[in-house]
């Protein structure tokens, strides 16, 4: 079963009333799911038509970009990343990013469309673990590694002579799946460095988090239907991230409001009733608290 990503009739994701700019089929060699070339240089294929690359925007395709200067800053979900050479940033679909204005971006790029890859690759190679870091700090194996299998990538996306495009399709999957395998045991070994990231309890919470934030922000009700004590569940938390559930939950809350403000015109009351807040005054109360920011003044800047 392959990969997909439900989207509304109008190219919008999720219901949310997100506009996401979709993976540019046009602009790839033969029309296939993905892309490989340079950052610099006419034409950039992470950037469909209408996007305006350094203001915050939202695409449902994977990028990888590996460095080959830097530094570079760029946004990820409205936290500022820095880059050098050697470095690799893997945003994925739904992400919200910014290019910056002032930085040089050179080095390779890949962009995947969701779909290319069937599922069980999916699912070997992490693509949608969104907890995972999006800057990786590859040592000097893992990047020798890395470069060769993106250099062979590129080349089995730039010959297009010698196979039918079944075949042609068929040699990039394979070769994408071996480049991205080791990129994802990057990104995961990169976490589990991390004191706790690995520990179950964390990811159980960490998961539920996900989907439950729009309608809950007890760490009570999480410890309940996980079957953990609250005490239990503080300690994991504060282990694996060194703040406490309830700081962690209100952090997923704050981003999804930050991405309904940046990316809407919805009203206020109804990005506070999104994220679960129907008092639209307790919304603004509380993002206030943890941006220093109303929400229209934060939507004020992004515009």
């Amino acid at each position: 079963m392959a990969d997909t990503t439900v989207r509304g009739a109008d190219g919008d994701g999720g219901g949310d009333g997100i506009r996401t700019f979709p993976f540019p089929v046009d602009l790839s060699v033969l029309g296939v799911g993905m892309q490989v070339g340079p950052m610099s240089g006419p034409g950039r294929p992470w950037h469909p038509g209408g996007v305006q690359p350094e203001r915050v925007h939202r695409i449902d395709f994977h990028v990888v970009m590996l460095f080959s200067d830097g530094p570079v800053r760029h946004m990820v979900d409205f936290a500022e990343y820095e880059a050098t050479a050697s470095d690799l940033l893997w945003i994925r679909p739904g992400q919200v990013h910014r290019f910056s204005r002032t930085s040089e971006y050179r080095g390779t790029v890949l962009t995947m469309q969701p779909g290319f890859l069937p599922r069980a690759t999916v699912e070997a190679t992490g693509l949608y673990r969104y907890d995972l870091p999006p800057l990786l700090h590859p040592d000097e194996p893992q990047l020798t590694a890395l470069r060769a299998a993106l250099d062979q990538l590129r080349r089995e996306y730039e010959d297009t002579t010698t196979l039918p495009l079944s075949l042609h399709t068929a040699v990039l999957r394979h070769s994408l799946s071996a480049f991205l395998v080791r990129l994802a045991h990057l990104a995961t070994s990169s976490a589990e460095a991390s004191p706790g990231q690995s520990d179950t309890t964390f990811t159980r919470f960490r998961d539920a988090v996900e989907q439950g934030f729009a309608t809950n922000h007890s760490v009570s009700a999480y410890a309940d239907a996980l079957g953990y004590s609250r005490r239990t569940l503080v300690r994991a938390v504060r282990a694996a991230t060194g703040e406490t559930p309830k700081s962690f939950i209100d952090k997923r809350v704050v981003l999804e409001a930050k991405r309904l403000l940046a990316h809407t015109d919805l009203p206020i009351g109804r990005v506070g009733a999104a994220v679960g807040f129907p008092d639209a005054a307790n919304f603004s109360k509380f993002f206030h608290q943890h941006t220093d920011r109303t929400p229209a003044a934060f939507r004020a800047e992004l515009r």
